[in-house]
């Protein structure tokens, strides 16, 4: 990895200095071991729902909504029993004694939150291994403990594992990963980035910069795997993760709190302007005939590091006030047109970030209105085409709404803060990342 002059200052979700002095290449979701840590543990971690299974089985409804085999029930007390399964589902799932398989009990056993091996992994081509291998142990210790017969254990195994496979995913099933399966990833290297924008805003409790470093964590990592931050391009990419993801040099917090009160987003662009003239970032250059002053920088990289966090700002401003997510495609959209009309320099991903924001407000409540922004991801065809940004702040955006939603964090993820949101590699990336440096 090339090692580059810039170095930043590293600020969490409240403003106060994390780590100072930080070469930019030591915050690289390849090397930084809290970034890894974080990413390690998405790709290894789900959660056995024990609460679902006992419904599920104790009524017959197995395979998702609207499926129930009448007559056909198991009597378990997968809650009361949970210890004794997570002893089972351990050492089955475990490949040597003392490796890192590691199983958690949460909500008093109503979910167990399994760390799959790295060795299942590492003999794997993909993640799928940490969600099949939890599946299996979990629905034989089930029929292990019960002493289920051979006519009832397909219903167990309908419950952990729900249609599959008359699905490609375990649809309907009690097992739930933070990754999607590799079939719905849209092109190569788009794992890390199709994870809902609530599901981000849940496993942080809501904590609106701290859901934006987790996404950017997940989005970026996601822009090295795809090939994005090859040779000139790694740079650009650590700089967008920095200023936005990481809040360096406590760039987005500081135009948040000055906006916070009484600012828009024009205010928020005018803050950033002169943020960035102060820095040396931008300076004005030649004056048109109107009046009109160009800018001009040496650093167009770290100027879209700067937009991307003045991006971010914008939406927790505009959409904090409104306390609705609603409004972020349209800030996406129109700080960037402020911006680049304000400067004559590129707006945030030197304008993709608006080209994604006129066909996410289309999608997520125009007139087509199928779906609100917490069910977007950075793998989904409308948003996937800024380079890692749009979606930090649209998981911003939903931790900051009360309800606005029809498909709210609370209704489509409250389990990912159940369970993943109890781990602070989850919970607190930007102190992850800082500690990892």
């Amino acid at each position: 990895m090339a090692k580059y002059k810039d170095t930043i200052d590293l600020y969490d979700d409240e403003g106060k200095l994390l780590k100072s002095n930080v070469a930019l290449e030591r915050i690289s979701p390849v090397t930084n071991k809290g970034a890894l840590r974080i990413l390690d543990l998405t790709k290894r971690t789900v959660a056995v729902n024990l609460g679902g299974i006992d419904d599920a089985l104790k009524t017959g409804k197995v395979g998702g909504k609207g499926n129930q085999i009448l007559g056909r029930t198991v009597k378990t007390d997968c809650v009361k029993d949970a210890d004794t399964l997570a002893k089972a589902i351990k050492a089955m799932v475990q490949v040597t004694d003392g490796d890192d398989t590691k199983i958690t009990k949460v909500g008093g056993g109503k979910m167990l939150l399994v760390e799959c091996p790295s060795a299942r992994l590492a003999a794997a081509a993909t993640y799928d291994v940490a969600s099949t291998a939890a599946a299996a142990a979990t629905t034989q210790a089930i029929i292990d403990q019960y002493k289920v017969s051979m006519w009832d254990a397909p219903l167990v195994k309908a419950a952990v594992w729900g249609m599959y496979p008359v699905t490609m995913d375990m649809a309907g099933g009690n097992v739930v990963s933070i990754l999607s399966i590799p079939q719905n990833s849209e092109g190569l290297g788009y794992a890390l980035r199709n994870i809902p924008a609530n599901h981000a805003a849940m496993m942080t409790h809501r904590n609106a910069i701290q859901a934006a470093a987790l996404s950017s964590t997940f989005e970026q990592a996601g822009e090295f795997e795809m090939g994005m931050a090859i040779g000139p391009f790694e740079r650009a990419q650590l700089m967008l993760y920095a200023y936005q993801g990481l809040n360096a040099n406590n760039l987005t917090y500081s135009l948040v709190k000055e906006n916070g009160k009484t600012g828009t987003i024009g205010t928020v662009v005018q803050s950033l302007v002169e943020r960035g003239i102060e820095d040396k970032v931008i300076k004005p250059g030649k004056k048109g005939k109107s009046g009109y002053i160009f800018y001009e920088t040496k650093d167009p990289m770290l100027w879209n590091g700067y937009a991307a966090a003045g991006t971010l700002a914008a939406t927790m401003v505009n959409c904090g006030a409104m306390r609705g997510a609603q409004a972020v495609s349209s800030t996406l959209l129109y700080f960037n047109d402020l911006l680049e009309h304000e400067t004559g320099l590129p707006g945030c991903d030197y304008g993709r970030v608006m080209g994604v924001a006129v066909g996410f407000s289309f999608f997520s409540h125009s007139i087509y209105g199928g779906g609100g922004p917490g069910v977007f991801n950075g793998n989904h065809v409308v948003t996937r085409h800024a380079a890692g940004v749009g979606i930090p702040c649209v998981v911003a955006a939903c931790a900051l709404d009360a309800g606005t939603q029809m498909f709210g964090p609370e209704q489509t993820s409250k389990v990912y803060q159940d369970t993943f949101g109890q781990l602070d590699e989850f919970k607190k990336p930007m102190q992850a990342v800082a500690k990892g440096v």
